[in-house]
């Protein structure tokens, strides 16, 4: 860049951190924020505050270490500005839910305990971040976040430490502060950014949440429509399959209509269906090019309509025909069997296309993953607190979310 461009970003940077950051009333947190977000947008292999402070000159490491650590600033209104101006430039046509593994030596950072993340993929010492990004097949940026309470660190659980209270009295963490499922803490981000103001056009997560049954049906509730990737061991009826009701031979409570047919597992119902039954769709582009041309992604895919079955389902449609779903599986052409499969309660008119290219989707929270954390420092804080911990990544989706607005600048020329 040259000496007029280095000096319009810095314009842009200074703008962005006074309507971000307009909620930090007190002297000099404004100026604080602006440094860390330079430290972290700065080349260096650490962007823990000591070599962020030392790279960026003239900026004492006591005073970047105690606006991240100890000052009492919410990160909430933050989030909520970082969300309309991502909303606004974005144009997001999904929210994507996941969770995110950051790893941890000792026993001091706040809920860091022995864990499965699939960053390892494998149980480790990591502590766990749940994130909504918004995102669209272009561009995304993760919002809001919840760091993830493992039992270990609930003095109300059986399996909480022997020490977690003076852990937890450590690291600063209130009594409200519980363990809470991932999924749980997925549905607190959705309910904030709709109280924010948002509308959401689509959840797209994996299977960690698609999985469950009651965030399915907790989405669906508050009529959101989805598309999550299972397992296809999960149970469901054909769509076709009907009801009937058991003829009352005793006195007392009426029995309930049941289905006829037995249920099946998604990979049966797909299996049964054959592959011949699988159509190619493309849905966009790769990365990749071949001759110059950038390759298309593009597979098989079953569709078929089912109604998803299991216990949470049946009791809260308990009278009454459980609701239909889209079943998408992605059978590769040669595969013996399906490798992927989604539930959607998305529209039965609703275009194969469409279906498939959202449910690809979620590609985009792992692009911002591995931005946050190889460019931006996500997993490289090394505070101690709960606090700290918020503070620190609130600051990084606000520079993840200064680089996507300045990427979607068509003012913003590429560097030479």
């Amino acid at each position: 860049m040259n000496v007029v461009e280095v000096e319009r970003l810095r314009e842009d940077l200074a703008g962005f951190v006074a309507e971000v950051f307009a909620s930090l009333t007190r002297s000099g947190w404004r100026q604080r924020a602006a440094w860390y977000l330079q430290g972290l947008m700065l080349d260096g292999r650490r962007k823990s505050i000591q070599p962020m402070a030392s790279r960026l000159g003239g900026v004492h490491e006591q005073a970047l270490n105690h606006f991240v650590t100890n000052s009492p600033w919410d990160v909430a209104p933050v989030r909520a500005r970082i969300a309309e101006l991502v909303e606004q430039a974005v144009g997001p046509v999904a929210w994507a839910v996941d969770d995110t593994g950051l790893l941890k030596y000792g026993t001091a950072s706040p809920c860091v305990a022995r864990q499965y993340t699939g960053t390892a993929g494998k149980v480790t010492n990591c502590q766990v971040a749940v994130s909504v990004s918004m995102v669209t097949d272009t561009a995304s940026c993760p919002v809001d976040w919840r760091l993830f309470v493992p039992e270990s660190w609930d003095p109300t659980s059986p399996n909480a430490a022997e020490d977690v209270h003076d852990r937890r009295r450590k690291a600063g963490i209130g009594h409200d502060i519980g363990h809470r499922e991932k999924w749980r803490l997925a549905l607190d981000m959705i309910d904030e950014l709709i109280g924010w103001g948002h509308q959401s056009p689509l959840i797209v997560a994996d299977c960690g949440y698609g999985d469950n049954a009651q965030f399915r049906h907790e989405l669906a509730q508050r009529g959101l429509s989805y598309v999550v990737q299972v397992s296809g061991d999960l149970n469901a009826y054909p769509v076709e399959a009907i009801r009937t009701t058991i003829p009352r031979s005793w006195t007392g409570r009426p029995p309930q209509p049941r289905y006829r047919d037995p249920v099946s597992t998604l990979a049966k119902l797909v299996t049964a269906a054959g592959a011949g039954a699988a159509r190619r769709v493309t849905w966009r582009q790769g990365s990749r090019h071949r001759a110059g041309r950038p390759q298309m992604m593009s597979s098989r895919f079953v569709f078929l309509r089912v109604r998803p079955a299991g216990r949470v389902l049946r009791d809260a449609h308990r009278g009454h025909d459980l609701p239909e779903a889209w079943l998408i599986a992605q059978w590769p052409p040669g595969a013996a069997e399906p490798i992927k499969y989604w539930l959607s309660n998305l529209p039965k008119h609703i275009s194969k296309r469409t279906l498939v290219r959202w449910a690809k989707l979620r590609w985009r929270i792992e692009h911002d993953y591995r931005e946050a954390k190889t460019g931006l420092g996500l997993d490289h804080y090394e505070g101690r607190t709960w606090q700290g911990w918020h503070h620190h990544v609130t600051l990084v989706s606000a520079a993840h979310a200064f680089l996507t607005l300045q990427r979607l600048n068509p003012k913003t020329q590429a560097p030479e």
